[in-house]
């Protein structure tokens, strides 16, 4: 008996060392989380799909608006309003790149309705010993990416996101402290009053 004890001694030790794994936050608590945000502002950190790491500002104004600021030397701007998403390469003279916020797995965290609960949107869900994960993508349009949300809990919080767009590139964002539902005026997701601000 003696001799049994110390055998299992290793094995409790070796399951005190591994963590307990978080809560698994559900989908209709995060659902109601994201449909509860409706500013947000928040430092970022950005991982391109080439390994070169970008930072910024972001700022999101539900439903479908968001706008990224990135820092010097980057200093590309990117605002999502209007249904649209307008990249803005301060080193040329042509009018910014556009396509529809529709064709992008971001339109899924800033649609009206976030309903992650919905019919094939959500292709994954998982959680660790500190963070909840859910892969969503636009049941209609699977071929347009998808995006992962990291959560932690215990309040709810986003703390970051990975898009995987059509070419299968990745993007990973991770955000500083939010600072939400604050007042964030429309001119910042304003693409046609920006093309104008810097065409004088």
């Amino acid at each position: 008996m003696k001799m049994l004890r110390f055998a299992l001694a290793p094995l409790f030790a070796l399951a005190l060392a591994v963590p307990a794994s978080a809560e698994k936050i559900s989908l209709g608590e995060l659902s109601r989380y994201l449909n509860g945000l409706q500013t947000v502002e928040a430092d970022f950190t950005q991982v391109n799909g080439d390994g070169t790491i970008s930072t910024g500002k972001v700022f999101i104004k539900r439903p479908g608006r968001a706008r990224f600021e990135y820092t010097p030397p980057d200093r590309t701007l990117v605002i999502a309003g209007g249904q649209q998403v307008a990249i803005f390469d301060a080193k040329s003279n042509q009018p910014p790149e556009q396509y529809p916020l529709a064709r992008t797995p971001l339109n899924l965290m800033l649609a009206a309705n976030v309903d992650l609960a919905k019919a094939k949107m959500v292709v994954g869900h998982t959680n660790d010993a500190k963070t909840t994960s859910v892969i969503a993508q636009d049941p209609e349009h699977p071929e347009y990416g998808t995006i992962k949300m990291v959560f932690t809990g215990k309040p709810t919080e986003l703390r970051q996101w990975v898009i995987t767009d059509d070419t299968g590139t990745q993007t990973t964002v991770i955000l500083g402290d939010l600072r939400k539902n604050g007042a964030l005026g429309n001119s910042l997701f304003d693409i046609v009053g920006e093309i104008n601000r810097r065409a004088k």
